[in-house]
């Protein structure tokens, strides 16, 4: 886990319905900060299991080739991922919803974007045993802009505001897999028997840039003019692209 306590500050902002976080970086804390995070990523792109089982077949070289391999190689690419590899982290560590799935174990290719919802936590209410929904776009910027948070919002509002029925279908396949049937069957309910109410769905946009995000938050959630409650959070990290580089280069390094 990141543990984004152990090396950033956060700042709270309620308006009205909605909230706004901002984390920063602190600057002596930078170097954790690189730690935690390649210590998280591998197992964003392959089971733990996969990584023990080359190690025991294919020694440590193996094992590092394995992991490396899966790693992309472009910078935006890079970038692109970590932001859904923080938002995935967040979610699960802090927002009492769970991202059940590790969405790049699954990308087409190391270097190409994973399409769809980026991710979405639920959690079961336990008054009617039914699944909540936290839909989220994470996007990752040197230099973040208004833009980029339009984009945002017109992903966040596709399907009437509601987690796609694609991308929860992909979810539950994956967790059948991996075992987790009670969840995959929670998931198959609210597609096929219940439906998704609107008041059962959060939006979460992430953020993961180089500049302040504060302002362009505040501003992207108060001009929401729909009904679903929305969270703003921005992991604000000065000198981004070198640390993104230093994330990966560590993981890398990790590896060897």
């Amino acid at each position: 886990m990141v543990q984004f306590n152990d090396w950033c500050d956060s700042v709270d902002t309620p308006l009205g319905n909605h909230h706004v976080r901002v984390i920063t970086g602190r600057p002596a804390g930078i170097p954790t900060g690189i730690q935690l995070t390649a210590a998280a990523i591998p197992g964003h792109y392959a089971a733990e299991e996969r990584v023990a089982r080359a190690l025991a077949r294919l020694g440590k070289a193996g094992a590092a080739g394995m992991v490396t391999d899966l790693l992309p190689q472009a910078p935006q690419i890079r970038s692109g991922d970590l932001g859904e590899i923080y938002a995935t982290e967040w979610i699960n560590a802090q927002s009492g919803y769970r991202a059940p799935i590790k969405r790049l174990r699954w990308k087409d290719h190391r270097d190409m974007a994973m399409r769809g919802d980026d991710v979405i936590g639920m959690i079961l209410d336990p008054e009617t045993q039914r699944l909540r929904f936290l839909k989220t776009e994470a996007k990752s910027r040197i230099d973040l802009r208004a833009q980029t948070l339009t984009e945002a919002r017109a992903g966040l509002d596709k399907d009437g505001g509601l987690p796609s029925a694609h991308a929860l279908s992909f979810i539950s396949a994956r967790l059948l897999e991996l075992g987790d049937l009670p969840l995959a069957d929670a998931i198959d309910d609210a597609l096929l028997r219940h439906g998704i109410p609107v008041e059962s769905v959060r939006h979460l946009l992430f953020t993961f840039s180089g500049n302040a995000p504060q302002a362009l938050l505040e501003q992207s959630l108060q001009a929401y003019p729909g009904p679903i409650t929305q969270w703003g959070i921005g992991l604000h990290v000065a000198g981004h692209a070198a640390f993104v580089g230093a994330v990966y280069a560590q993981v890398i390094a990790n590896a060897n």
